[in-house]
């Protein structure tokens, strides 16, 4: 007999994940536990393998359980959107929904900005994007697998099996509070930054690495006193007297608001290239495709 996949299953999947609880899920689908389960263990029979674990924390989804997710989400956004379609009628009600995913840094400088200018044209009323965000190999690894339409990452990611095209430049620099002792600086070398105890970033990827391998290089010691989970955090910890190396045009954010100086790095490596990536270009439908050009000609560089 063919086994298929049903919307209840899927719900049931989609709340699991999401409250990170079996027990939790059921409360909120207002249905037991037994049949929350049931309708998991329907899915893994069908994916052959397990799509949750239990942690000390609840259960969290594997990678196979992961792209699951993203599937269902997709799946039961749709179906509501045919339901209302199929109810109301007009065509003109008629809605595409596009997925995007992107590193930090771009998240943080540009994107939901392009996003929103793109869609302030009334002939895309009928367009709702989603913005996600994930490392850069995360991100062509989702869009080489169908589960986002567009990526931005940094371009020396390894981009086979996508489409791309060059994006936005951006420049690091360094930040410190108005009276450090670099802070009157017009530009400074990586170098010379690392006399000092810097905070990080969570996660921080290509750029974290990058400024490991070139603390090496110097024969310096990297020495983050604090590590923090997003720019903003990383601008709070500054004012304690830290310094952070991060995008200027992030940085400069925080200057109307924070005692802080921006001070642009001297290194040859300090300019970082963004880079729009999708499956296919071809492929695309029209308005994902102006989509696509849009937030490739969102250039310039960060000062």
């Amino acid at each position: 007999m063919t086994r298929k996949l049903d919307f209840a299953a899927l719900e049931s999947f989609v709340a699991v994940c999401e409250c990170r609880s079996i027990t939790h899920a059921a409360e909120v689908q207002n249905i037991s536990a037994s049949a929350i389960s049931k309708r998991v263990t329907h899915l893994e029979q069908f994916a052959g393998t397990p799509l949750l674990v239990r942690t000390n924390s609840g259960v969290t989804p594997t990678d196979v359980g992961m792209r699951l997710l993203e599937h269902a989400r997709n799946v039961l956004y749709n179906a509501d959107l045919i339901e209302r379609e199929v109810k109301g009628g007009a065509a003109d009600t008629r809605r595409a929904f596009v997925r995007i995913l992107a590193n930090r840094s771009a998240n943080a400088e540009f994107v939901a900005a392009s996003v929103a200018s793109f869609l302030s044209d009334p002939r895309y009323r009928n367009i709702d994007v989603h913005i996600g965000e994930m490392t850069s190999h995360e991100v062509v690894f989702r869009v080489k697998d169908g589960l986002a339409a567009l990526g931005i990452c940094w371009a020396e990611t390894d981009m086979a099996g996508v489409e791309w095209k060059p994006g936005m430049r951006d420049q690091l620099a360094m930040v410190v509070p108005i009276g450090h002792p670099l802070a009157k600086r017009h530009r400074i070398a990586f170098a010379e930054t690392l006399d000092y105890e810097q905070v990080g970033i969570l996660a921080g990827g290509p750029v974290t690495n990058l400024l490991r391998r070139e603390s090496i290089r110097t024969r310096k010691v990297l020495r983050y006193r604090i590590v923090a989970p997003t720019f903003e955090g990383m601008i709070s910890a500054v004012l304690s007297g830290l310094v952070a190396i991060m995008p200027s045009l992030v940085a400069s954010r925080f200057l109307p608001n924070f005692r802080i100086a921006v001070v642009p790095l001297t290194d040859p490596w300090r300019e970082r290239q963004f880079a729009v990536c999708c499956r296919s270009r071809r492929a695309l439908s029209k308005p994902v495709a102006e989509l696509f050009d849009h937030l490739v000609a969102a250039k310039g560089t960060a000062r």
